[in-house]
């Protein structure tokens, strides 16, 4: 039989993918399994368990473990691979990527990829990263910065922000309000300030404008691509740096894939074997970084190789995605990130102050905390 999987639709999210499988269906006189794609919103935001239904592999985001879990649209990987083998993987992982799958005491996919929300910008405009937002919002009014609103990012960035400051989205009231208020008052300084029109760019369509106009010179926060970072891709090449923080406070919004196998499938063990081998340290430090994938293993992103070949990317990046954070993941958390996005999106628009756009945000929060079926996530290291 040919296993079916689902992926994203770019380069980095199904090239490498594709290409393991091409190397898998050599010589065999029926395909292993074979890739289709979903455009980035659907990838955020579709229902996991419908896309289980229809696939035998889902690539998924963190965020939408508690949903699967809570549906029981997943195997566990403990149900298909050895311990040794899942602690092995789990040490390989770089930051918090491998854990940020575990829900219930096990782990339901295996990272894939990994980005984190970083700094981009123009080295041929801003020669050196910005090291904190007062600095970002010095360039902010002397060169074209962008912020990254569209789908869910507008919240992303909120929580980002406050985790550079040490403070992690949970309990009743969400963020401490000394964290989050003057994170609103930031990003609404620098919305007033952003290029018309970049309000409505996903992470791609902002970086694509960023390496082939003039238009963008820095994206404060952005989910990094390393495809962009690489000299030729597009007339400018873009640089990207670590997330501003304090010290102990947290890097960007930990993002990246994980593969999980849906309950509709039969694993047989040629499958198994093959999501093993997309985990294996050739795989990841070669085939990966060779089509545009963003490992999720350490080795990786140390690889002085790799960094060479696409613009110290990982190498510029990494503290952010050691130290990258977890977002919440109980059931029901996309759709309230979608809906706090858009909600935050209206309080830019129109100037809002700030204690009123906390608090609407937290009433969303709270909503969403009281529908969610099984544990909340609150207690996290």
């Amino acid at each position: 039989m040919t296993y079916r999987g689902l992926t994203w639709d770019h380069p980095r999210g199904y090239d490498a993918l594709a290409e393991a499988a091409r190397r898998a269906n050599a010589g065999r006189t029926a395909p292993l399994i074979a890739w289709d794609k979903q455009p980035l919103e659907g990838f955020e935001s579709a229902p996991i368990t419908d896309l289980a239904a229809r696939y035998d592999l889902v690539v998924l985001d963190h965020p939408h473990i508690g949903e699967a879990v809570a549906d029981g649209c997943l195997f566990a990987l403990e149900d298909l691979f050895e311990h040794d083998r899942i602690a092995d993987w789990s040490r390989a992982s770089i930051g918090p990527s491998f854990r940020s799958y575990r829900w219930d005491g096990l782990h339901w996919a295996l990272p894939l990829d990994v980005a984190t929300q970083v700094v981009a910008r123009r080295p041929d405009h801003i020669a050196l990263p910005p090291t904190g937002w007062s600095e970002i919002e010095e360039i902010a009014r002397s060169h074209p910065v962008a912020l990254s609103l569209a789908g869910p990012h507008a919240f992303l960035n909120l929580i980002s922000m406050a985790a550079g400051e040490g403070s992690i989205v949970a309990g009743d009231h969400m963020l401490p309000e000394e964290a989050a208020l003057p994170a609103l008052a930031r990003l609404n300084r620098l919305a007033r300030l952003a290029p018309q029109g970049t309000e409505a760019m996903n992470p791609i369509a902002l970086l694509e404008k960023m390496g082939r106009s003039h238009e963008i010179a820095l994206i404060p926060l952005v989910f990094g691509y390393v495809t962009y970072a690489r000299p030729g891709h597009a007339p400018h090449s873009v640089a990207f740096s670590d997330t501003p923080h304090r010290a102990g406070g947290r890097g960007g919004v930990l993002g990246g894939t994980g593969v999980a196998v849906s309950r509709r499938c039969k694993p047989s063990a040629e499958l198994l074997g093959h999501i093993a081998e997309l985990l294996s340290m050739k795989t990841q430090c070669d085939l990966f970084p060779d089509f545009g994938g963003q490992p999720s293993a350490r080795d990786a992103w140390r690889s002085e190789r790799v960094n060479a070949a696409w613009g110290n990317f990982y190498r510029d990046t990494m503290e952010t995605a050691e130290r990258a954070l977890l977002r919440p993941r109980f059931d029901g958390f996309p759709a309230f990130t979608n809906a706090a996005a858009a909600r935050l999106r209206r309080a830019l628009e129109t100037n809002e102050d700030e204690t009123r756009t906390l608090g609407a945000l937290r009433a969303l929060w709270r909503e969403a905390r009281n529908r969610a079926r099984g544990d909340l996530d609150d207690k996290r290291d």
